[in-house]
Parts: C-alpha cells; structure tokens; sequence
C-alpha cells in the first residue's frame, strides 16, 4: 500500500507490551503519563479469527477480570488420613466455602457481585441477535458432556457470553495428586477463581465482596489474594470508526463480518479507553482450531495474508470516513 499511495494515508502509532497475561500491570500508568504521545482518533486492537463458518469474527471491547486466590491453611504439615476423625481437612473446608458462591443452577451467590452493572443499550443487544451462534459445534469442538449451563435457565447463550459475568473455578490444588494412592489428610487447599466482569463491575469490589461473603458465612479462616484485575470495555456502536471496520472487513472477506460489543475475554483495553477516550475495534488473524493458549496453537497462512490486507483496507479509507461523518454532524 505504501508503494502504491507513495506513503501511509495517515498516521500510525503502534504500541507492544508483553505483560497482558499478568493483567498488564505497567500499562495503565505508561499511558496516563504519556497521554499526548498516545493521542488518536482510533485503536485497531490484535484479536480475533474466523468461526466454524469462516467468517470473520470482531469485537468493539471486552470483558474485565478479578482473579483471586483463596487459600486455607488447616496444619503445618500434611497428615495420615485417619486422623480426619478428629481433624478438620482444608481441602473439604475449601470446596465448602467455593459451594456457598454459585449453587446448581449457576447462579452467583455473592451479595454484592452485580453492583454498578452498565445495562446494554439496544443497539449493543441487536448486534448480540444478530452473532451466530452454533451449539452443536461448539460441542463437538470442545467434546462437551454436558449441555450447556444456559439451556437450563433458557437463557440465550450469546447474550451470556456478552452481557453477563462468570464466576470460574480455574484449578484446585491439595494433598496428594500423583498415580496411585496416598492417604493424606491434606494441610492446605488452594483454588485459583476468575470472574469475567462486564462494564460497570469493579475488580476491587469483587474481591471485597467475596471476602465479605466468605465471613459472613463462617469462613473466616480462608485467605483471599488479588492476583490481577482489569475493567471492562465497550467501543460506541454508533462509533464512525465501527462502521469503517464492518465496511472493510466485507470488503477483502466477501461477507459480511461479526461484530460483537465485547469478547467474552479479557485485555487491558478499558486503559485505552479511559485515558485516550477513542473507538477500539479488534480483529485478527485466528481461526477455529486455532487452540488458542494450548499445545501446537496455530493460524492459517490465507488469513494471515488476508488480516493484511484488511489493515491495509481499515487504513486507506479511514481518514475519508472520521471526514464523512465530521461534514454530516456539520451540516445538522
């Protein structure tokens, strides 16, 4: 493209950072002391791919997080299991405690867990209708045995995945683990949680909330740690910049793309927002058997090539659509 226009048709600034899978840490402060140099009238952010039916999957934000550990210490060491006549076992104590949070229909018990939620506007809730969604396939990718935890409660799974938070049991940890038998009456138990978060909740006031219901329900004993928290984020879908998106990825795709308000993700995209205050839109270069954060994760060379030329798309006619827009707001 550069060859072709004799240069770029406007400004680019690139920023990298490696530390998103700890909750970016150093982000938010680098580009609240370096607002000026970060100054932009949009953000095409890295992530997204191509679904069961090839088609090119968007997003305009992302869930936040609150990843805690909990932890409960019941001896110094680990014991013989016979003595779990007399002696109380972290590890019981701690599936307990996690039993309190969220009961058999999935629902989160922690008072206070759904403060400050941002209701979606209609324009976020049609774009939800419109995502395709196929459960067989999704089954089959993941070789579910179960059904889905939205069939029961007749929710739609798409307004799920978007609009509400998760409560997830990511690992548990205690006594013996290895082949065979061992009978310990562990010392200790360990449970790594992640809530997704949608625009509104607080990190912070998640993990004060489950401190708090942990108390009140006689658990004072368990430890909570805050392991990293990030807010959610939504982009206006009324944003010129969204439209210019769709209108390009239709462009080099020859159909249309799928735009959703948020990933079901996480990133540290609120900090954009919140101290740049543009427009972020995410696509990429994935596809569905990309198994993305497992072994042999891969993309496909097609659309690697193809996501080129889409940025190529986004960026020669990016200036002439913000223009647009700014001559039609103008003229009212």
């Amino acid at each position: 493209m550069q060859q072709a226009e004799g240069g770029l048709p406007c400004n680019v600034k690139f920023l990298i950072e490696g530390e998103e899978e700890i909750g970016s840490p150093n982000l938010a402060p680098y580009l609240k002391n370096y607002q000026d140099l970060f100054q932009a009238d949009a953000c095409i952010w890295e992530f997204g791919g191509k679904d069961e039916n090839e088609r090119i999957n968007m997003v305009a934000g992302v869930k936040g997080m609150a990843y805690l550990e909990l932890t409960c210490v019941g001896a110094a060491i680990d014991m013989h299991s016979s003595v779990g006549a007399y002696v109380d076992n972290a590890a019981w104590r701690l599936v307990q405690a996690l039993a309190t949070m969220k009961n058999q229909q999935n629902e989160i018990l922690v008072e206070g867990f759904f403060d400050g939620i941002t209701a979606p506007t209609d324009a976020e809730r049609q774009a939800v209708q419109a995502l395709p969604f196929d459960e067989k396939a999704v089954g089959n990718l993941y070789g579910l045995t179960r059904p889905l935890i939205t069939a029961a409660n007749g929710e739609d799974p798409r307004e799920a995945m978007v609009f509400q938070p998760t409560m997830t049991i990511c690992g548990l940890v205690s006594g013996y683990t290895g082949e065979g038998s061992k009978t310990v009456l562990p010392k200790s138990a360990k449970a790594k949680l992640d809530c997704r978060l949608v625009p509104g909740q607080d990190p912070d006031h998640i993990e004060e909330c489950v401190k708090k219901h942990l108390i009140k329900h006689g658990f004072t004993d368990i430890e909570v740690t805050s392991v990293n928290g990030q807010k959610a984020y939504r982009s206006d879908f009324n944003h010129p910049f969204v439209a210019h998106v769709l209108k390009t990825a239709k462009e080099v795709y020859q159909h249309e793309g799928v735009l959703a308000p948020n990933s079901a993700g996480t990133g540290p995209m609120y900090d954009f927002g919140e101290y740049l205050k543009l427009p972020i839109v995410s696509t990429g270069v994935g596809w569905l058997e990309s198994k993305a954060h497992a072994p042999n994760e891969s993309i496909r060379l097609q659309d690697f090539e193809e996501g080129v030329v889409h940025m190529a798309h986004m960026l020669s006619g990016f200036a002439k659509a913000l223009q647009a827009d700014q001559e039609s707001v103008e003229s009212l």
